[in-house]
C-alpha cells in the first residue's frame, strides 16, 4: 500500500456562493452590521453639518466629550458611523476630539499626507459601503509636515518618500498660486485625493446615486477652526475656491 493509498478522496461538492458581506461583516466576537433604521437617519447634509457643529463647539470651549463607558457599551457589539474621514496622521489633529464626537461616531482612516493608496482606499470604501456614512471628508491642515517636505523636494529615509511621491502633483497645481505656499498645497492636496477618490467605482456610484458627500476641508492649527471648501473653478495650476466656515 502506498502513502497515497490511505488518502480519503471526498466526493466532488458545489462551492457555496461567495457572500464578502458577510465575511466583512461577522467576526467570532461580534457581529458588524450596517446602520438600522433604529434612529433618525441622517442625511448627507445633515451629517456635514454635524460635523462643522461639533468643530463649533470645540472653538467655543463646549464640547461634550461624548467618550465614556457608557457609550462603549452602547457601540461594543455595533458600530454605526455617521461619517468617514480621511485625515492626516499628525498627532495635533485628532479627529473625534476637533469635532467633538465620541465612541462609533467616526470612521477614521488617518495617514501622513491624507494620501489615498489602495490600502486607505480599501477602508474608505468599507466605512461608505458597508458601514453607510453619509459624509465622506477630506481633511487637510495647517503646517503639514508631509505636505512641507513634499514642497521642499526633500529627500526622506526608507518608504516615507512615496508619501512626497503621492502629493507632488498637488505642489505642481500650487506652485503659480498667490499666497501662502504651503497653505496653497495642502489646499490643492486635499483636492488632489479627492479626485483620487472619485476614481473609485464604488465611490462613485454611491456619489452618483446621492448616498453620500464628498467633501474637502482645512483644519487651522492656530484657531482649530475647521473650513469646507467649495470649488468655484478648476484649472490644471490653479484652483479657486471659497472657504464655508463652520460658524
Amino acid at each position: 500500500m502506498t502513502p497515497q493509498d490511505n488518502l480519503t478522496i471526498a466526493s466532488p461538492l458545489k462551492a457555496p456562493r461567495f457572500q464578502p458581506e458577510k465575511m466583512l461583516l461577522q467576526t467570532p466576537a461580534c457581529k458588524f452590521e450596517p446602520a438600522q433604521a433604529e434612529k433618525p437617519e441622517l442625511t448627507a447634509d445633515q451629517a456635514l453639518q454635524k460635523l462643522i457643529a461639533g468643530n463649533k463647539r470645540f472653538i467655543n470651549q463646549q464640547s461634550t466629550h461624548p467618550n465614556h463607558l457608557t457609550r462603549l457599551e452602547e457601540v461594543a457589539q455595533k458600530q454605526t458611523p455617521f461619517a468617514t474621514i480621511l485625515g492626516c496622521s499628525d498627532s495635533r489633529v485628532p479627529l473625534e476630539v476637533i469635532f467633538d464626537q465620541g465612541l462609533g461616531d467616526l470612521f477614521v482612516i488617518r495617514v501622513a499626507g491624507n494620501i489615498v493608496t489602495p490600502t486607505e482606499l480599501a477602508s474608505i470604501e468599507y466605512g461608505t459601503s458597508i458601514l453607510q456614512t453619509k459624509v465622506l471628508l477630506v481633511l487637510g491642515h495647517g503646517c503639514c509636515g508631509a505636505v512641507g517636505a513634499a514642497l521642499n523636494s526633500g529627500h526622506l529615509m526608507g518608504q516615507m518618500n512615496t508619501l512626497i511621491d503621492s502629493i507632488q502633483p498637488a505642489i505642481a497645481r500650487s506652485a503659480r498660486q498667490p499666497g501662502d505656499r504651503l497653505e496653497n498645497a495642502v489646499r490643492e492636496n486635499v483636492f488632489l485625493q479627492m479626485e483620487k477618490l472619485k476614481e473609485s467605482p464604488l465611490i462613485t456610484r454611491l456619489l452618483n446615486e446621492k448616498q453620500i458627500k464628498l467633501a474637502g476641508g482645512y483644519f487651522d492649527l492656530k484657531t482649530g477652526k475647521v473650513s469646507i471648501f467649495n470649488v468655484l473653478t478648476s484649472h490644471t495650476s490653479t484652483i479657486r475656491v471659497n472657504r464655508l466656515y463652520a460658524f
